[in-house]
């Protein structure tokens, strides 16, 4: 009953959504609108087909390996600056420069070294993706109790053991949220390298069906974008929440108390 409940709440809103959409556009004639069927039909015929091995996987494929290396690098390195006090007050200048810096400005650059290439475009989603693992693993690093941290030196819990069971799990509600809003930047990055610099994927296509006027097409693959998001959405909350689990267990805890 509880799914079925949870089900229902999720479909309102985007039922609503199109029921007003259909209702705005019935009747009316306008290019750029379409209507909620001519959409769909743009939808299928786009789409399932071979567009999906040529555009929408590897759009995909680059998006995954770029979110994964941001979130490995950007953990790795907030792990050791974090720990290290004068590392950390070494980097703080010179990591809040490249924080500031706009990825997108970073395309003509990297291809110009690199080429228009799946590397470069993959380097472009990294350069963007890392920043909010990086801070918020280095700031959750130094926000653990410590208390917990003279207790695990007392007891001689130190190096991958103090990591992994007083670190992590301190520093992992924050890291978390520097991944949820490191894969809404992906995909951000994704759509924008490719609209620059490619032949092939999800950006390149939607600029395509838009300079020959395609407009169903060009707004069907906006709605492949927000599928792609929302399951990524999905796949992350249904993650975090096993990784999670003394967190939400404590907090359930503490708002019944």
């Amino acid at each position: 009953m509880k799914i079925l409940k949870g089900f229902a709440y999720g479909l309102a809103l985007p039922v609503i959504l199109v029921l007003i959409w259909w209702a705005s556009t019935l009747g009316t004639t306008n290019f750029f609108v379409p209507t909620p069927a001519t959409l769909a039909e743009a939808f299928a015929e786009t789409w399932f087909g071979e567009r999906i091995v040529s555009d929408v996987l590897p759009s995909i494929g680059r998006l995954l390996i770029g979110v994964v290396a941001a979130i490995v690098i950007g953990i790795a390195a907030g792990l050791l600056i974090g720990s290290v006090k004068w590392l950390r007050d070494f980097t703080e200048p010179v990591l809040e420069f490249f924080r500031a810096i706009p990825p997108p400005v970073l395309i003509p650059v990297l291809m110009l070294l690199m080429g228009i290439t799946d590397s470069m475009k993959v380097v472009v989603i990294i350069s963007g993706c890392i920043w909010p693992v990086l801070l918020n693993t280095i700031e959750g690093v130094r926000a653990i109790d410590s208390v917990l941290s003279d207790s695990a030196h007392t007891y001689g819990i130190g190096g991958w053991a103090r990591v992994r069971y007083l670190v992590l799990p301190s520093a992992g509600p924050q890291i978390m949220a520097g991944v949820r809003q490191c894969l809404s930047i992906g995909l951000i990055l994704m759509v924008i390298s490719e609209m620059f610099a490619s032949s092939s994927g999800l950006g390149f296509t939607i600029v395509q069906f838009q300079r020959s006027f395609a407009i169903p097409e060009m707004w069907s693959g906006i709605v492949v974008l927000g599928l792609i998001g929302v399951a990524m959405s999905f796949i992350f909350q249904f993650t975090e929440r096993r990784i999670l689990r003394w967190y939400h267990g404590l907090r359930e805890v503490e708002n019944a108390a």
